[in-house]
C-alpha cells in the first residue's frame, strides 16, 4: 500500500482497509480520535463528516445522546429515516419501544447513553458497507472508552457482530454476556425486530433482567 495513502487513512481515522486486512494502519499518537477527552471533543473532531460516501446522502449526522457518565450504553446499527431527520438515535417507532424498555428498567433516556455503529443513515436503510463500518467503528469505540460504562447492550445482529467481531447469529449470542474490550456486553434483539415479532419480547426482557442484575444499584450518574 502506498505510503501517502497510508497517511491519508491515518488522518481520517481508518485503522483497516477492506482488501488489506493483513496490513494494520494504526492511528498516529497525536490523532484526536484517540486523544479526545470528552464526547464533545470527539463530536468536534468528527465534524461535518464526509470520510465515507454516507456523508453525501445523509440529512444529519447522528452522533449519540444521553448521559455521558451512564453505566450502560445501548448500541444499535445505524440511523433510520426519523433519526436522519432529527439527528438523534432511536426516535422512531423502534425508539419508542426502546424507551418503554428503559422505563421497565426504572430508567429514563437521560440515564443511559444511546448510539449506533454507523453515524449516518445508509440510503434506503440498506445494510452498512464494510468500508463504512471500518470508517465509523473507531468513533464508536472511542465513545465507549470515554463513557466507560459498566455494561454495553448491543441491539440486534449488526451491532453485536460488529462489536464482538463475529458472524454468530444473534439468537445464539443473546442471553449471555460477552467480553467487549474488557466490558461485559449483552446482545439482544433490536426493537425494530420486536415490532415485527412481538413474541420475542420475553427473550429481550430476560436479557434486560440479566443486565439489571449486573448493574445492581449502580445505574445512573456516577461519581467522578
Amino acid at each position: 500500500m502506498d505510503d501517502l495513502y497510508r497517511l491519508y487513512l491515518k488522518t481520517i481515522g481508518i485503522q483497516y482497509l477492506p482488501g488489506y486486512q493483513s496490513e494494520q494502519v494504526p492511528l498516529p499518537s497525536g490523532d484526536k480520535v484517540e486523544h479526545s477527552k470528552t464526547l464533545e471533543d470527539l463530536r468536534e473532531f468528527i465534524g461535518d463528516c464526509h470520510r465515507c460516501q454516507l456523508g453525501d446522502t445523509r440529512t444529519k449526522l447522528v452522533f449519540g445522546t444521553g448521559n455521558p457518565r451512564a453505566d450502560i450504553v445501548f448500541v444499535g446499527e445505524a440511523p433510520g429515516r426519523d433519526e436522519d431527520i432529527e439527528g438523534e438515535p432511536f426516535v422512531g417507532k423502534a425508539g419508542q419501544l426502546l424507551t418503554k424498555i428503559f422505563r421497565a428498567m426504572g430508567l429514563a433516556r437521560e440515564d443511559v447513553y444511546i448510539c449506533n455503529v454507523i453515524k449516518c443513515r445508509p440510503p434506503q436503510n440498506r445494510n452498512p458497507l464494510p468500508v463504512e463500518v471500518t470508517t465509523c467503528k473507531p468513533f464508536l469505540l472511542r465513545q465507549i472508552e470515554i463513557i466507560s460504562p459498566v455494561v454495553i447492550c448491543a441491539l440486534g445482529s449488526f451491532a453485536a457482530q460488529t462489536l464482538l467481531e463475529t458472524d454468530i447469529r444473534i439468537s445464539m449470542l443473546r442471553g449471555h454476556f460477552h467480553d467487549c474490550y474488557g466490558i461485559p456486553l449483552m446482545p439482544t434483539y433490536h426493537p425494530s425486530f420486536l415490532l415485527r415479532d412481538p413474541n420475542r419480547k420475553a427473550d429481550v426482557w430476560e436479557d434486560i433482567q440479566k443486565i439489571m442484575k449486573r448493574l445492581g444499584s449502580g445505574t445512573g450518574d456516577r461519581e467522578n
